[in-house]
């Protein structure tokens, strides 16, 4: 923690009353920096044991599951805290610093994802908020996931060797891992926003409002089918149910010719990536894609 030191700020420069005052900040700033040098001079004289400690524990950590690195990170950075300034402290001593940041890394990263994945598996949609707001709110976290995904596919291609000459847990940022949860919390979301569209076009009374909620329905469905790499049996019902509403809805039949060829093809393609998928199944957190047989002639 770096001292700051405060600068009473003069009401006219270059007046002779302000300078005493400005020549009084200079020579306190001066004592205020010799102080933090002298600080960290204590410290790196009467912490030298408590740091080579510290400096043993993280050359000699080694994890094979994330969920230890993270206390761990934390415990070495409330220790750490007690130092005047850390890293003017830490550069007297041969502090394994990449070692250090890469604990740090992978915690950090790691805690994010996770709390992106609490958040939108907690999300609980309110029928009493307008839906536009409510199919917003689900749109920017959807967004959220998708970024999180994206910025762990670029961590890992810089750091999977790191963490490993580290000794640094890496399963939790491959495919097979957190990556599956977060794309199942995407499917879940999916599923809450076309029942809220499903909904919607209950009340709704035919015209644009109308096709702009099946549009709105349909591509967001393609988009986190795009991105999860199918649907779960819920999700799949409630796009079934939201395909039945825009077949059956009578003002879907006037729609300009360009709505219903976008909407029609992105049923049709979902429908197909469902049938070519039907018979796959995966392990205990992994997708379970499935379509019902009979819908082919639907």
């Amino acid at each position: 923690m770096r001292r700051d030191c405060r600068r009473d700020s003069g009401a006219g420069v270059g007046s002779s009353a302000d300078a005493p005052a400005t020549a009084k900040d200079m020579i306190g700033e001066i004592e205020n920096r010799s102080a933090h040098l002298l600080a960290i001079k204590t410290d790196v004289e009467t912490q030298g044991d408590f740091i080579r400690f510290l400096i043993k524990e993280v050359e000699h950590a080694a994890f094979t599951d994330i969920e230890d690195v993270v206390p761990f990170v934390k415990w070495l950075d409330d220790e750490l805290s007690y130092l005047v300034d850390e890293r003017a402290v830490l550069k007297h001593f041969e502090w394994p610093e990449k070692k250090a940041d890469a604990l740090r890394e992978a915690a950090f990263g790691y805690c994010d994802l996770k709390k992106l994945e609490s958040e939108a598996s907690s999300f609980r949609d309110n029928p009493r908020q307008p839906c536009g707001t409510a199919l917003k709110k689900m749109q920017a976290l959807f967004e959220k996931l998708e970024h999180g995904i994206y910025n762990l596919s670029r961590m890992r291609e810089s750091a999977t060797k790191r963490y490993k000459v580290f000794q640094i847990p890496i399963e939790w940022m491959l495919d097979t891992g957190f990556v599956t949860q977060i794309k199942l919390a995407s499917v879940k979301l999916a599923m809450k926003y076309m029942k809220r569209v499903s909904a919607e076009l209950e009340m709704v009374g035919g015209g644009p409002e109308e096709e702009e909620l099946i549009i709105q329905g349909v591509r967001f469905a393609f988009r986190v089918h795009q991105f999860a790499g199918g649907f779960d049996v819920e999700t799949m019902k409630a796009f079934q149910e939201l395909r039945d509403k825009a077949r059956s809805k009578s003002g879907f039949a006037i729609f300009p010719v360009e709505a219903k060829a976008y909407v029609n093809a992105l049923l049709v393609f979902l429908f197909q990536m469902f049938v070519k998928l039907s018979n796959m199944c995966a392990c205990e957190g992994e997708l379970f894609l499935c379509v019902i047989g009979r819908e082919r002639n639907s």
